[in-house]
């Protein structure tokens, strides 16, 4: 019988990032939240089957949901498996989910997926942001800043 290596699987560590949440996104504010997730889920998590790049924060009847977060279907499955992009509900203290559904409803407030990972725990957290779509002048300043910025870098060494 043929054993996997334990070096595949991610028990503590970054599974997934989102590159473009501050470039597109003024973030104010950052939270970390669990993840209310299936046993198959998690299982593919751990070989880091996830894409967040399109994962938002949605409020229903006064709970927080992650949308559009995509887990792979789990290859080795039994006859249980779980739908690819369905919500997940975010686990957060009643005070923080308080304050995030109040800066939702202020006009052009997002709740932007900038990292998954799981922490020294082994529990699956999903770090967020509450920010602004960055119009296409404070995108190109963005890109600027980070020219100058590495200019000075080169040039200091």
């Amino acid at each position: 019988m043929a054993k996997t290596k334990r070096s595949d699987f991610i028990s503590t560590g970054l599974v997934a990032q989102n590159r473009r949440a501050h470039f597109d996104y003024l973030i104010e504010e950052k939270f970390v939240a669990g993840l209310q997730l299936t046993g198959t889920e998690v299982k593919s998590l751990r070989l880091g089957h996830a894409n967040i790049n399109d994962a938002f924060g949605i409020e229903k009847d006064g709970e927080l949901y992650i949308s559009n977060m995509f887990i792979a279907e789990y290859s080795n499955k039994g006859y249980a498996s779980h739908a690819e992009k369905r919500d997940r509900k975010l686990l957060l203290k009643h005070k923080e989910i308080i304050d995030i559904i109040n800066a939702l409803s202020r006009k052009g407030a997002t709740l932007v997926a900038i990292r998954l990972f799981f922490d020294e725990h082994g529990l699956a957290k999903l770090e967020l942001g509450l920010g602004r779509g960055k119009k296409l002048y404070d995108k190109r300043e963005t890109i600027k800043n980070r020219d100058i910025d590495r200019k000075i870098r080169l040039a200091g060494i």
